[in-house]
């Protein structure tokens, strides 16, 4: 019988055994499935932590809800009735004149009207001047293998950009506008750019497209987000697959007929399609390979911190109505981000007490000391920040630090062209073999889903041949 091997379960590789097994079904075929997996649980990056009445996410904290691939997925897995949506959308920059609302007509702080761009308290009139020129000046040269941040100032303006629109996107993307490419970020602005003759005009026609659920931009669960994970590994299993758990794949060697597989514990497994579902270092010790080693070096990471406090005080006392903050250049608050954690996620806190969760990252002037400190040392840096930003000064009634150093993709300008390269290296020396997940193909949850569609119709399509 066929095999297929999945290496790495995140949400991507556990996406990939689902629709492959939908697939097989479709046109009644047999494969033997395996999934392999290092940790104890499945996951990778998306982790819901219990801590007494409060529900934190050590990852990926939501989903888009404007990505319409998820929602058949939800229905499928009889997830819709767990789902929450965020409770509002409202955020700040805080600069360092204090905080300062984002326009709510924006999108990744870009307006998409002329009254949202007059309401900001971001840019200055001659800022918001300068960005007009969005409306009259027409795209000449710029492609979407060109940066992104190019591609915005030119059309609106340097202050806009750096003050309103880089502290939003960064806070998604592990990197500075200069170094991201429009393909890999929002090739969609160049389209809208093209055929509108504007970045903003064009958002404005799609407004119903990312405005049209309200505040409600964002999905998440009753019990966490790792319910998604729970209900994917319940069904995989079920419908017949086998899954590894607190074992690693060491070696990838190719055979006669297909692929050797020597797991940490001895057992050697084959397999005619592999799936290497995970972070492209991972990937390249598994294969070993001097003629892909180049172009798996030039896949960057970077790394995140995450600290959550919580207070017992009542998320009403909290003095801003708001999601949270993205942190200006040049303040004094060492987070790069905070989100109000309770305010955003009611299901979070059951007793409606205030939990916070601040993020640091490491293009962080302060990364690389607060790296080597203790979880109650980081603590305290949280609890600074918070005094600072918001006047709470009390004592958290819990904390939960995690650490995600060197795992975090960065998709930098040559990104797309290195994952392009990869690929036909490896449809040559090791066809069947296909990587996957967010080292190469987009960072959100949404994405890694539709990457494990994408990759389970692959090798379907491949084996029926």
């Amino acid at each position: 019988m066929t095999t297929t091997v999945v290496i790495g379960g995140g949400i991507t590789g556990l996406s990939t055994l689902y629709y492959l097994q939908k697939e097989l079904n479709r046109h009644q075929q047999d494969m033997e499935l395996v999934l392999i997996e290092e940790s104890e649980t499945l996951g990778g990056k998306i982790r819901t932590v219990q801590n007494g009445e409060f529900i934190m996410e050590t990852g990926a904290d939501s989903i888009v809800s404007r990505k319409t691939n998820v929602a058949p997925l939800l229905e499928e897995l009889q997830l819709t009735d767990q789902v929450v949506y965020n409770a509002t959308g409202t955020s700040f920059i805080y600069t360092t004149a204090g905080l300062k609302r984002i326009p709510d007509e924006s999108v990744f702080g870009i307006p998409l009207s002329l009254k949202s761009l007059a309401e900001s308290e971001l840019v200055s009139a001659e800022g918001k001047v300068e960005a007009l020129k969005d409306y009259y000046t027409p795209n000449e040269t710029f492609t979407k293998d060109d940066s992104l941040g190019e591609f915005l100032e030119a059309f609106l303006g340097k202050e806009i950009v750096q003050n309103q629109i880089a502290p939003v996107i960064s806070g998604v993307y592990s990197g500075e506008l200069h170094d991201l490419t429009i393909a890999s970020t929002f090739p969609y602005l160049l389209e809208y750019k093209n055929a509108h003759g504007s970045i903003m005009g064009g958002l404005a026609e799609h407004k119903q497209k990312f405005l049209g659920s309200g505040n409600k931009k964002f999905v998440s669960f009753q019990d966490g987000v790792f319910v998604l994970i729970d209900a994917l590994e319940r069904t995989v299993i079920q419908t017949g697959a086998k899954i590894y758990k607190g074992v690693s794949a060491e070696k990838l060697e190719k055979m006669a007929s297909g692929y050797g597989i020597t797991l940490a514990n001895g057992e050697k497994l084959e397999a005619d399609f592999v799936v290497l579902s995970t972070m492209g270092s991972a990937a390249k010790e598994l294969l070993q390979d001097p003629l892909l080693n180049e172009d798996f070096d030039q896949l960057y990471t970077k790394s995140l911190i995450s600290v959550y406090l919580a207070y017992d005080i009542q998320d009403e006392e909290l003095p801003y109505d708001g999601t949270g903050f993205i942190t200006a250049k040049g303040t004094q608050l060492k987070c790069d981000a905070c989100t109000w954690t309770s305010r955003k996620w009611e299901h979070t806190s059951e007793n409606k007490r205030l939990l916070m969760r601040l993020f640091y990252k490491s293009s962080n002037p302060h990364y690389e000391e607060f790296i080597r400190l203790s979880d109650e040392e980081l603590k305290r840096v949280g609890m600074e920040d918070i005094s600072q930003s918001l006047g709470i000064k009390a004592e958290p009634i819990s904390c939960e630090v995690t650490k995600w150093h060197d795992n975090m993709p960065n998709y930098h300008l040559k990104h797309q062209q290195i994952v392009e390269s990869l690929e036909h290296k490896m449809g040559d020396l090791y066809p069947n073999v296909m990587l996957a997940g967010c080292s190469y193909y987009g960072v959100g949850i949404p994405d890694c889903i539709a990457n494990g569609e994408k990759t389970a119709g692959l090798i379907v399509e491949r084996m029926l041949g």
